[in-house]
């Protein structure tokens, strides 16, 4: 009996003793940023940055938010621990994607994208929601900013519609997805020059999601309009076309890399398949409301999903695969990462 409660004891100290799991943040597009504590699964506060926030990228030292405010044609940085902006700093047109690298931040901007969310009050249909317009092929552009000096250094001529953008394992190259023409296009880090276009027209439309595997050697784009995937050796060569649930958009691999997750937002699920042979494990039944974007957290047991037009964030148990709780989430939130940094479908461990 002695030995049982010593034990006990030991059991809860170390329960009590494990660090902390960290925090998640949210952008909705109304509300501004949501911040989730990982330990409780709660949003423990909110606060404004610029007006239809939808991008969200975190320095690796967790110090300063960045993100892509459409209704600004501007990125806000934003100190973490006072929630104040520091600087808004003007990137181009409907700025979305925001990924930091090294000091900078990239953000891809769609001049030529007319697409938005109904005004407060107004009803669309669900197949409705979030078309753009992708008639006008007006060339997008990433837009460089240097986190340091506070201000854009240049830019990355890409395709119409620019929207994912990824990093090659070793940082020397810039992958980026172009929604309009349906290619994908590959660029030098340091100079933004053109390497390579791959056209994705043969296997299906409309790329947005792009993914690196944890070693390098794959890259998954999810192709929305064609209800599929596609994967690229390191080199771009095309190596397998896989279908998936109704418009597939945020992706990611785990850490391990052994799995990979697609989020099909108008099927309402999050697919597991195994790298090995991209077979399906599992769909995941999230019956959430566009639900885009999610991360891993930074102990890679839990996933967490974005999931807009519902006004929540769907936590799965990575273990069991399986929704375990929702998180109220007004605003219709968009993008999501966590600190410490972890794999998801808008950011990558650093």
């Amino acid at each position: 009996m002695h030995w049982l409660k010593v034990l006990t004891v030991v059991f809860i100290l170390s329960s009590c003793s494990q660090g902390d799991r960290g925090k998640v943040y949210v952008t909705s597009q109304n509300s501004g940023v949501s911040v989730i504590d990982l330990n409780t699964m709660e949003v423990v506060e909110e606060f404004k940055v610029g007006t239809f926030p939808r991008g969200i990228g975190l320095t690796k030292d967790g110090k300063y938010l960045v993100t892509a405010n459409k209704d600004d044609a501007a990125i806000s940085i934003v100190n973490v621990k006072t929630k104040a902006i520091e600087k808004t700093i003007e990137v181009g047109i409907n700025p979305e994607f925001v990924r930091i690298k090294d000091g900078l931040a990239f953000i891809s901007t769609e001049p030529s994208s007319k697409g938005k969310p109904p005004a407060p009050g107004e009803q669309k249909h669900e197949e409705e929601e979030d078309e753009d317009d992708d008639d006008d092929r007006t060339p997008a552009k990433v837009s460089i900013v240097d986190l340091a000096l506070g201000e854009k250094v240049r830019d990355i001529t890409a395709g119409p519609e620019t929207e994912g953008i990824e990093f090659s394992k070793d940082g020397k190259q810039i992958i980026v997805t172009n929604e309009a023409d349906n290619t994908i296009t590959v660029h030098d880090f340091m100079s933004g020059e053109l390497i390579k276009t791959i056209s994705v027209e043969p296997y299906g439309l409309r790329p947005r999601g792009i993914k690196v595997s944890p070693n390098g050697e794959r890259y998954v784009a999810t192709l929305e309009h064609s209800d599929n995937f596609i994967v690229l050796d390191k080199d771009f060569n095309h190596i397998k076309t896989v279908k998936t649930g109704k418009s597939p958009y945020g992706t990611s691999f785990n850490a391990a890399g052994d799995k990979l997750f697609v989020a099909a937002g108008k099927s309402k699920t999050l697919e597991v398949y195994a790298t090995e042979d991209y077979s399906k494990i599992k769909d995941i039944q999230i019956d959430g409301k566009r639900c885009w974007h999610f991360t891993f957290t930074p102990d890679n047991q839990d996933i967490l999903l974005a999931c807009g037009r519902s006004d929540e964030v769907v936590v799965v148990d990575v273990g069991d695969l399986a929704v375990e709780k929702r998180i109220p989430v007004a605003g219709i939130p968009w993008g999501i990462v966590s600190y410490p940094p972890a794999i998801g479908s808008l950011d990558q461990v650093r």
